[in-house]
């Protein structure tokens, strides 16, 4: 038994965060019917063509998943999703400001229409404050919360490489989805959650707002090295490959000292003593680090990381990840359908014992439109209506 079976989400969703949400839950056995635009669907669908012609957010984004289009500023679809919601468990959304409203979905008239619904808004800043009408989009959102102005190097501040505002919002929109279920198991009742974007990634800069606020200034831009942990970073060898350090503690810094570099005497370096010294005092701890690795290959540096218990990486490609053994080694791959045919995916990254997460099929736009309207009660001659007239 799937953890989420039985449980079935209607969701009015597009690009990252909501489908991201809800997709999770799908993993788990959910049944997910995605309500789609006729006029081209889901706005990810044509980020790009990547995927063997399909988009590779949507198809990240969407598997597992049930196509319904519908035109929602029609009244015989307000009929389809009042249907749907009678039988729904979880209503998620992610439209326009105000766009719920307009299409009768507001949180609160939802409620009242559907005691035991769960009724999940994301949005960009929220439903109040004075940004409460504002698009948002990641890289918005990334620049409003000053994690751009943190991130990149010194004379370069940078966006975050992924989606991480979106992704932030989905996440706890998943879960907030999970709690709110649960929550309904003993009450009875279902409830409204609110996510944004923004909510999200400002609790994600925690830790640089209080290094800010309590320390008087943030946390400079240092590129891959970190504000307040030294040695951190890369460090090239012998040939020019990098090898990435984060030295956590005192005694790896002491065994980095006596069997990586060889040089014990570094440990009782005034300069280096602690890590908030070696920190201020960045420039010479990398100086004297360079001077041991430069004379060494990236294979000699990683086997004396390694006879030392030292963590470190090698900077990998995106497509030397994509191969990475630890995912072969973990049978982290699984094929899936989609209307291009075969795809790989990643399986999601709980591990729940005796639990297989589901790995449906990529929908094309629409494809289950007339199995749901159907199964909703609408007669033939009214979907064939619907059809040649685009409201589906």
């Amino acid at each position: 038994m799937l953890p989420l079976h039985g449980i079935t989400v209607v969701a009015i969703e597009q690009a990252v965060a909501a489908p991201f949400a809800t997709r999770q839950l799908a993993d788990l056995g959910a049944r997910v019917i995605k309500i789609e635009r006729p006029d081209g669907g889901d706005f990810a669908r044509g980020y790009d063509t990547t995927v063997k012609g399909l988009s590779s957010h949507f198809v990240w984004l969407n598997r597992s998943k049930e196509s319904l289009t519908l035109d929602l500023k029609r009244p015989e679809a307000q009929r389809v999703l009042a249907r749907l919601l009678e039988r729904a468990d979880v209503f998620v959304q992610n439209l326009a400001p105000g766009a719920a409203d307009r299409l009768g979905a507001s949180p609160a008239g939802l409620r009242a229409h559907y005691p035991r619904l769960v009724v999940c808004s994301v949005s960009g800043y929220g439903s109040s404050g004075p940004y409460s009408q504002k698009k948002a989009y990641d890289l918005l959102v990334q620049s409003e919360v000053g994690l751009i102005s943190i991130t990149g190097t010194q004379e370069t501040p940078s966006k975050v490489g992924i989606s991480i505002a979106d992704i932030a919002a989905g996440m706890y929109a998943y879960s907030g989805v999970l709690t709110a279920l649960l929550a309904r198991t003993a009450s009875g009742e279902g409830t409204t959650i609110e996510v944004s974007l923004f909510d999200a990634l400002a609790e994600w800069m925690g830790y640089a707002a209080y290094y800010t606020a309590y320390g008087g200034s943030a946390p400079p831009r240092s590129g891959p090295d970190h504000a307040s942990i030294a040695p951190y970073g890369p460090f090239r060898s012998r040939e020019g490959g990098d090898v990435y350090l984060g030295i956590q503690n005192a005694r790896e810094w002491t065994r980095f000292c006596a069997d990586v570099l060889r040089v014990p005497d570094l440990v009782d370096d005034e300069r280096f003593r602690t890590n908030s010294a070696r920190v201020e005092h960045r420039v010479a701890l990398h100086e004297a680090i360079d001077a041991v690795f430069h004379n060494l290959s990236a294979p000699e540096i990683i086997e004396r990381l390694e006879a030392a218990r030292i963590a470190y990486a090698r900077l990998n490609s995106v497509a030397e990840f994509v191969e990475h053994p630890q995912l072969t080694a973990r049978d982290c791959w699984r094929d899936i359908e989609s209307p291009v045919g075969p795809l790989r995916a990643l399986v999601p990254p709980v591990r729940m014992e005796g639990v297989e997460p589901v790995m449906n099929a990529v929908p094309s736009l629409g494809q289950h439109s007339q199995t749901i309207l159907k199964e909703l009660g609408f007669d033939p001659d009214t979907i064939a209506r619907w059809r040649k007239e685009g409201m589906i």
